[in-house]
């Protein structure tokens, strides 16, 4: 299960580099149909733009597959739990505001 999660944020994040370079690569090189009727400027502009929103979709995508994921496949390691409980109830601060 663990691996699952770790191949796909490798993934995601794979997507978010090569993505917005591969736009910004093809902007600058006239790899998209249209693009030579259109200036530098705007080439660059535009190609920036869409390689931004590029990111914000690959984002809102692991996003949305992380929510669909069942709750109940995460449960907390029991042993863990028992520790922090135990930790917290040890370490509690005394109440009076200054310590001495």
């Amino acid at each position: 299960m663990v691996m699952q999660v770790v191949k796909r944020f490798f993934i995601t994040s794979m997507f978010m580099w090569i993505l917005p370079v591969a736009i910004l690569y093809g902007f600058q090189h006239d790899l998209f149909p249209g693009l030579k009727n259109l200036s530098p400027y705007t080439q660059t502009l535009l190609g920036g733009f869409l390689a931004v929103i590029s990111v914000n979709v690959v984002i809102a995508s692991y996003i949305c597959m992380a929510m669909k994921e069942p709750s109940h496949k995460h449960e907390p390691d029991p042993t863990f739990v028992a520790n922090a409980k135990a930790s917290v109830n040890q370490t509690e601060p005394k109440s009076g505001g200054k310590e001495e």
